[in-house]
């Protein structure tokens, strides 16, 4: 494919994206509520969009895709486990929304110290989740230097998508925060969705066959990739290793847990969520028979996260489709690096650095300040980790979200346990993030159980053994829960 088409491209959603971001900056206020939370105003729509956006992303077209091409149907089952993990929220969403409102957290991890009465556990949850999120913002950066590196034949280098990729997201999160992501998202996750598809049934249509002789030629040429195991990679110990993080993402990524503090009440948030399971159901099925399909169309291919890349790069794409593709994924990959960088931002601002003083400033244009200069570091750290081209972005992702899970045992404590501890929640957050690095940079899988198996087993164990044996911060666990009880009493919320 010519470059000059994909400069003309990239250079109109640049302009379409500069564009949105600048329209929600008009309606932005000051302070910190409005850039991290959209002042907790946003619709149900715009909330289900934005989640699926920063949800979905280069994982999905190029990493759950490379998954399904090297390891076949069990992708499949693989990436449902996540959607099947969503019904989390239905406990924790409504929860997270009422009691974010009537307390002001801005940040997860912000909740949970003040819920056990602990500020070292906001800041070791938000080091924690800035060691383990760096790889994952790393692998949006990869999926869109792959993208652009593939469909120009080389022409554009795989370093200078990176490039744009941050320069981007960068520039979009500081326009208007949160408001600028959520609208920019909304526009992405519509592109990504729309374009998938579109794509998808002129591939199936046009060069397999229909939907009857591609599922024909699959079984006749690779059965063995729609069936478990498959090609033997997803063994059950694998399968477990790999799902359980993802089953837990959605209150362990503290991007993506941030998000329940955004709708404007209950009834957008229960649009969000409904929103999201629809459509995270189509983009799942859509990424896998994408991964089927090249797997028919493009053989033997070395590198699995090629395979979306090289097909849109194929003969069997027009040059159209291909390009508008290409955008959908860039934007897809964008709306989570955006996303990573302001949650991780207002976790070093209201989390890490909170206690910092500073007299001649006003605290909430302080905090403000050090959060745009926190966005720029991150993302350069991410850029970093990106040239390193790691194989598989689908196995890099998982093992992100395996660092996160430390804090899933104090999330469940703090909700629905008042005899959990601070103790008990900074040394689970601790001592399991210290058992995910250890174990994934050993790669020692005892009883061959992998890295996130054992992170949350310990994790738990941990939480749970010191807080029978440590002290409870009881007034606040009443207030905490008590409150939230009967809220959801009073709304008929499970």
């Amino acid at each position: 494919m010519p470059s000059h088409y994909l400069y003309t491209a990239i250079l109109i959603y640049i302009l379409a994206g500069f564009i949105t971001a600048y329209l929600a900056r008009r309606e932005m206020k000051q302070g910190v509520m409005e850039y991290f939370l959209s002042d907790r105003n946003t619709g149900g729509f715009v909330a289900a969009l934005s989640y699926s956006a920063t949800t979905y992303s280069a994982f999905m077209m190029i990493g759950l895709a490379g998954f399904t091409y090297s390891g076949g149907v069990g992708a499949l089952g693989f990436e449902l486990v996540y959607l099947s993990g969503l019904s989390l929220v239905a406990f924790f969403g409504p929860r997270f929304w009422l009691i974010g409102k009537k307390n002001n957290y801005i940040s997860p991890y912000e909740m949970l110290g003040d819920r056990y009465q602990n500020h070292w556990i906001a800041s070791a949850a938000a080091l924690s989740a800035s060691v383990f999120l760096i790889p994952y913002l790393a692998v949006q950066l990869m999926g869109v230097g792959y993208l652009l590196s593939a469909l120009s034949g080389g022409k554009i280098p795989f370093l200078m998508g990176v490039i744009l990729a941050s320069v981007l997201a960068i520039a979009w999160a500081l326009i208007a925060g949160m408001k600028s992501v959520t609208w920019t998202d909304s526009l992405q996750s519509l592109i990504m969705m729309s374009v998938s598809i579109v794509i998808l049934a002129y591939i199936i249509y046009n060069h397999l066959g229909g939907f009857v002789n591609f599922f024909g030629s699959l079984s006749s040429e690779h059965p063995e990739f729609l069936t478990v195991p498959g090609p033997g990679f997803f063994s059950f110990k694998t399968f477990l290793g790999l799902s359980l993080p993802w089953f837990f993402f959605s209150i362990s990524n503290p991007q993506v847990s941030q998000r329940l503090f955004i709708p404007r009440d209950l009834k957008a948030m229960k649009t969000m969520i409904k929103g999201f399971l629809g459509f995270g159901f189509i983009y799942t099925l859509v990424s896998v028979i994408w991964g089927f399909s090249a797997k028919l169309l493009i053989p033997g291919l070395e590198n699995a996260d090629m395979a979306a890349p090289q097909l849109l790069a194929s003969e069997y794409v027009p040059t159209i489709l291909a390009l508008t593709a290409m955008i959908g994924i860039t934007a897809a990959a964008i709306s989570t690096i955006d996303s990573i960088m302001l949650t991780l931002s207002s976790l070093v601002v209201r989390d890490l650095f909170n206690k910092l003083e500073k007299a001649e400033e006003p605290e909430q244009l302080r905090q403000l300040k050090i959060a745009k200069i926190a966005i720029i570091i991150i993302a350069v750290l991410g850029m970093l980790f990106a040239v390193q081209e790691l194989d598989l972005i689908a196995s890099l992702s998982v093992a992100a979200s395996v660092g996160l899970m430390v804090v899933v045992p104090s999330m469940f404590g703090a909700f629905f346990w008042k005899g959990a501890t601070a103790a008990g929640s900074l040394s689970s957050i601790i001592i399991g993030s210290f058992t995910a690095v250890y174990l994934q940079f050993s790669g020692w899988r005892p009883f061959g159980h992998a890295a996130g198996v054992w992170t949350l087993l310990v994790s738990v164990l941990v939480f749970v053994v010191i807080s029978i044996f440590t002290e409870a911060p009881k007034e606040k666990a009443d207030q905490f829960i008590d409150y939230l009880n009967e809220e959801c009493e009073a709304k008929n919320i499970i």
